[in-house]
């Protein structure tokens, strides 16, 4: 898991609300046990046609959208399963941040778990958000891991919340066991101490 500090991206719109894990990784993709392919797969009801051609006007697909790193989504982001495809699929896009009013539990917890920081914000900044990004697709977005900031280009800023361990685990990128195996020579060192090993 790469670390996550500082991250500065153009961001695409998605101002849908509720938008369930099914929506961002259709079903047939969680045949897979590795994350190879799920770029094709994220949003792909909405990315694509029935033919399987790409859908011109979904933010995705828009040229101008390419590389950015930051998703606006609506709120109550990755309700539904608990799919953890749903932010492998984010990531293998390239999708480092989410930044919405809400997520869902579930999905909050597994992005946290993958590399990708989920920014909750208030209502009235999302809309000034999205406003610019679907204004000036060039528009970008500071987000600050170790300050808990979001800023925008003019120096607006907010703070965002974060639990410690999850900003720990970030900023240094490791998810839960890599953390837990740094301490492996302890761990080993108490279990012989106690005659577990």
């Amino acid at each position: 898991m790469h670390p996550f500090r500082l991250l500065r991206s153009r961001a695409i719109p998605l101002p849908n609300r509720d938008v369930d894990t099914d929506q961002i990784i259709p079903a047939r993709y969680l045949k897979v046990t590795d994350k190879a392919g799920l770029a094709e797969g994220l949003f792909y009801e909405w990315r694509y046609t029935q033919n399987g051609e790409l859908r011109p006007e979904f933010p995705l697909n828009q040229p101008e959208r390419r590389g950015a790193q930051i998703l606006l989504a609506g709120d109550n982001f990755g309700c539904g399963s608990s799919r953890e495809h749903a932010p492998w699929a984010l990531l293998a896009w390239g999708i480092r941040a989410v930044v919405s009013t809400s997520f869902a539990d579930i999905f909050r917890n597994n992005a946290l778990k993958n590399g990708i920081l989920p920014v909750v914000i208030a209502d009235e900044m999302l809309e000034k958000l999205m406003q610019a990004a679907q204004a000036d697709p060039s528009f970008e977005i500071t987000i600050d891991l170790e300050k808990q900031s979001l800023a925008l280009p003019d120096g607006t800023a907010v703070s965002f919340p974060i639990d410690s361990f999850s900003k720990l685990c970030l900023l240094e990128g490791v998810n839960q066991l890599g953390y837990l195996l740094r301490f492996e020579d302890r761990i080993a060192a108490y279990e012989r101490a106690h005659g577990i090993r």
